[in-house]
């Protein structure tokens, strides 16, 4: 006997049969359709491989192939991975493989989502609460869960990077976060907005929105943006492409302005996603490139940026985009974390572009000229001042070498002073009487001289002094005159004659006029012990 499958032309169930010469000729279906053996085993189906509808006999099992590529089509695993589902449409049964990601009725060609559609049916047999969580890709920016009708009970689910929004009745509610929530009006009083207490079952669509940040997405200027080079004067073209990434910031701001009733909206469409796919970037493309376009020229314009430079503020232009971006898509929902501009095309065949970069490569030589002229300006300025330097710094060095010469001089004498005994004041009264003698003509080799030595020999420099002035005066003028002498004193603490300032300059006495008396000779005297015109005592 050989046995085959065969399945009901109505309901797409799979009966055993047979093609024995005793066998039955009708089969009846569960559906109450029966099934004639002989003109219903011819069936068709869409091969799997190469896309071609095959017309084939049921009866040849797995010996069934596809007359083009030759791919089985009528494999036991083939059979078991069918399913029956219902168009939402026209309501008619269609017969397809579960593992497709959707198929065409053939009554009213309506796209039906074979997932959507599985476990739709699946919960009306059911008749019982689910879990509902989020299913797609992190491709998704919006993700519809495919079931609408929920029995009180069911449990919603959402994870840490996604918030879930209900909508029902044209009402969306709050997006949900992170969590667990049970769906219940009496727990969540926010539901009484879409469900009503009288009913078992809640009807409201769900929707999940991936709250992660969509890196990498590539864009790029489709024509060149023309410009004023504010450095140049000059008129050129530029383009410009990059990368973003793009983040949900309002969930439920993205859902009505953005979304509305379709199923997915997801970043790209590649040629293996669902066609049932709302594709993002294609709505949003041409706003970028609009601010992009409008943008550039003006920031490039406020930043007096010049062109053949524009690589080293392509940090600069792609925050200035990124703000002014940002304002145009916070009405949608969405923000750019990042946009960044990676290169800027320049039309390097351009006659302006190029006297553009003639221009600048002058103007870098005549200004880098500029500044070697001026460095060496500077440096003859410098030279000349260090010189200066040098040379003043030699002069302070030797005026100290002098100094210190004389002061060692000065040293010496007054170490020669006192080994023999002198004080300041002595020595200055024996030179005082030597050019007095020498101004009289009496010379050294007088007899005062003698008188002086012998005075200053014997340490009796007041009585000396005494007999030099008495000889002076009775050699240079027999008959004495008064001398006036009104504008100096002398300090009565340590001697000092002849002072003409306030203070005594060897101790540091005030001058004081009370000190002054008149010598039996006639000379006032300011202070002091002995006349300073004879040589008396006071």
């Amino acid at each position: 006997m050989a046995k085959f499958i065969i399945e009901c032309p109505v309901c797409g169930r799979y009966t055993e049969a047979s093609t024995s010469l005793f066998a039955k000729k009708k089969i009846k279906c569960v559906c109450g359709y029966n099934i004639l053996i002989k003109t219903d085993k011819v069936s068709s189906k869409k091969c799997e491989n190469c896309g071609n509808t095959v017309i084939y006999d049921q009866s040849l099992g797995e010996k069934a192939v596809c007359p083009v590529c030759k791919h089985k089509i009528n494999t036991v695993e083939d059979i078991s991975n069918h399913v029956n589902l219902t168009c939402p449409t026209c309501g008619c049964k269609v017969n397809t493989n579960k593992n497709l990601a959707s198929c065409i009725c053939p009554l009213c060609e309506t796209i039906i989502n074979v997932p959507e559609q599985i476990a739709k049916e699946n919960i009306k047999k059911q008749n019982a609460p689910i879990t509902i969580k989020y299913e797609g890709s992190n491709r998704f920016f919006v993700w519809k869960y495919p079931i609408t009708d929920f029995i009180y009970g069911s449990v919603l689910i959402v994870h840490e990077s996604q918030q879930a929004v209900f909508l029902g009745d044209g009402i969306a509610l709050e997006p949900f976060k992170a969590g667990r929530y049970t769906l219940d009006p009496n727990q969540l009083p926010l539901l009484q907005k879409i469900i009503s207490r009288n009913e078992q079952m809640m009807h409201s669509e769900v929707y999940f929105i991936n709250m992660t940040t969509h890196m990498g997405i590539k864009w790029g200027t489709d024509t060149k943006v023309r410009l004023f080079d504010p450095a140049s004067g000059l008129h050129v073209e530029l383009g410009a492409y990059g990368q973003l990434n793009l983040q949900v910031s309002d969930a439920k701001q993205l859902l009505l302005k953005i979304v509305g009733t379709a199923k997915e909206l997801i970043q790209e469409t590649n040629s293996d996603e669902s066609k049932l796919s709302e594709n993002l970037m294609s709505k949003f493309r041409a706003l970028i490139m609009n601010k992009v376009k409008s943008n550039l020229a003006k920031t490039i314009k406020e930043k007096n940026i010049n062109v053949l430079e524009i690589d080293e503020y392509l940090e600069d232009i792609s925050n200035d985009l990124k703000d002014k971006i940002n304002l145009a898509l916070a009405e949608y929902g969405l923000m750019m974390p990042e946009f960044y501009v990676t290169t800027i095309i320049t039309p390097d065949d351009d006659m302006n572009f190029k006297r553009l970069k003639q221009q600048f490569a002058e103007k870098t030589l005549r200004v880098r000229q500029e500044n070697i002229l001026k460095d060496e300006a500077y440096a003859a300025q410098a030279r000349k001042i260090v010189e200066a330097q040098t040379d003043a710094q030699l002069k302070i060095l030797a005026a100290q070498g002098d100094k210190e010469a004389m002061i060692l001089r000065a040293q010496a004498e007054a170490e020669e002073m006192r080994l023999k005994g002198y004080t300041y004041q002595q020595e200055t009264q024996r030179k005082v009487s030597l050019e007095a003698t020498k101004n009289l003509g009496l010379g050294d080799s007088s007899a005062l001289g003698d008188i002086v030595k012998l005075g200053v020999g014997l340490g009796s420099i007041n009585t000396v002094m005494d007999l030099t002035k008495n000889t002076i005066q009775e050699a240079a003028n027999p008959h004495p005159t008064v001398v006036s002498n009104s504008s100096s004193w002398d300090c009565s603490r340590c001697g000092q004659k002849g002072i003409t300032s306030n203070f005594c300059g060897n101790c540091g006495a005030k001058r004081s006029d009370s000190e002054i008396w008149t010598c039996s000779c006639g000379y006032q005297n300011k202070g002091g012990n002995f006349c300073g015109n004879c040589g008396k005592a006071k």
